[in-house]
């Protein structure tokens, strides 16, 4: 499953981004899906994921309730809402998915998109 990641950008404080993670095949649809980020000098950490069915979705501490996770299956894409953004959540952004079921543990995912960088400014 090749995955692509896009969407990310330069926004100010307190503003909006969508992130998308698409894929070409239909297997994608049956697959969770998981967003992680990574920041310079950091480990890449969990930031949300969601089943293959999206009835559930998972998110960190430090984005719940400003980032909203939800899939599209009949377009192969899954979408990352983030709102109210800070500059902590400035970052590299991955797209990762896996057959079973989502968790917070990147390593545990088998496919992952190239990544798009999101920069907060003050």
């Amino acid at each position: 499953v090749q995955l692509q990641a896009s969407g990310g950008g330069l926004v100010q404080a307190g503003g909006s981004l969508r992130l998308s993670c698409s894929a070409s095949e239909r297997t994608f649809s049956r697959r969770a899906v998981g967003w992680f980020r990574q920041a310079p000098g950091k480990e890449r950490e969990f930031v949300a994921a969601i089943t293959w069915g999206g009835s559930s979705t998972y998110y960190s501490d430090s984005v719940k309730g400003r980032f909203t996770i939800s899939r599209d299956n009949a377009k192969n894409t899954v979408y990352l809402q983030m709102n109210s953004l800070k500059p902590e959540d400035t970052a590299v952004y991955y797209c990762a998915a896996r057959m079973l079921g989502p968790t917070t543990d990147w390593v545990s995912y088998d496919y992952w998109g190239q990544g798009t960088k999101v920069t907060v400014s003050n």
